[in-house]
């Protein structure tokens, strides 16, 4: 079978990361009173830095550290705040060496050059570089890789979708090259659930690989997010099924990364598409 996973490679300050058919597993950790899945759960250091090791021996690969919840009608967070919550749990992480890569989760330059300057490898920006453009002169000075998350409040919901999302990469990719950031240091994210109807999430995730034709590696990003909760009617304790059935699904239309809450689960689930789509069946196991 033809590979669809492109193969990638990205520098950060402590190692390479590698993309390819093997599925790369980025663990949530939100320092916040009120992210929609967990929050008020990681507030302390010690319990947040703690659940960055339960995540990373459950196979994460990347731990993705938040100061700020980015949930339907979430406040905006002060920027003092959000450092507080995230360099003292970042520079632990780093010195605990829990051979992990570490993303930033902030729009905000100051935040995200602070968060690189005590450890962070990664910047992600669910604003696509256009919340505050600054933040990709952040990333290309320290020559981090940048997740572009599309999140677009002010697009048309008459127009195609995908065309919306292409529209809008155009945008953020202009302001990355401006900066100066290398093209190999760039992932997009379409960004599910951000701004998006319930139709326009499945209408996403069904034609993810038209989004391939930019020419970048992608993040799937739907854990425990409405997309699955309204869709099946149930509550967010109850939405591993669906969240594994959707990356899944991402996976085998060519995504690499893939941001979830349970990374044990997900990524036995995720090796099994893999085995499916690249490794021949072996009869005598």
């Amino acid at each position: 079978m033809m590979n669809i996973h492109k193969e990638f490679e990205m520098q950060t300050p402590h190692k390479k990361l590698k993309l390819g058919q093997d599925p790369v597993l980025m663990g949530i950790l939100n320092i916040t009173p009120d992210s929609f899945s967990d929050g008020g759960n990681f507030e302390q250091i010690e319990t947040a830095f703690e659940h960055a090791r339960f995540l990373v021996k459950n196979g994460a690969d990347i731990i993705d550290v938040g100061g700020e919840s980015t949930r339907p009608k979430a406040k905006e967070t002060a920027m003092q705040v959000e450092l507080n919550r995230v360099i003292p749990v970042i520079e632990k992480i780093k010195q605990a060496e829990l051979n992990t890569l570490i993303s930033i989760d902030s729009y905000k330059a100051l935040v995200a050059d602070q968060a690189i300057q005590s450890g962070a490898d990664i910047i992600n920006d669910v604003s696509g570089l256009q919340r505050e453009p600054e933040i990709a002169d952040i990333a290309a000075l320290h020559n981090v890789p940048v997740i572009i998350m599309h999140w677009d409040k002010q697009r048309d919901s008459d127009k195609d979708i995908i065309a919306e999302i292409m529209r809008f990469f155009e945008k953020s990719l202009l302001i990355a090259k401006n900066a100066g950031i290398n093209d190999n240091q760039i992932v997009l994210d379409p960004g599910f659930g951000f701004a998006k109807s319930l139709i326009d999430n499945y209408e996403i995730m069904r034609r993810f690989d038209e989004l391939h034709a930019l020419g970048y590696p992608f993040v799937c990003g739907t854990s425990n997010k409405s997309m699955i909760g309204n869709l099946l009617n149930i509550p967010i304790d109850e939405r591993l099924s669906g969240t594994i059935a959707s990356n899944i699904m991402a996976y085998n239309k060519g995504a690499h990364i893939f941001r979830v809450h349970d990374v044990k689960e997900n990524l036995q689930a995720l090796k099994v598409a893999k085995a499916s789509l690249y490794q021949p069946y072996n009869r005598s196991e």
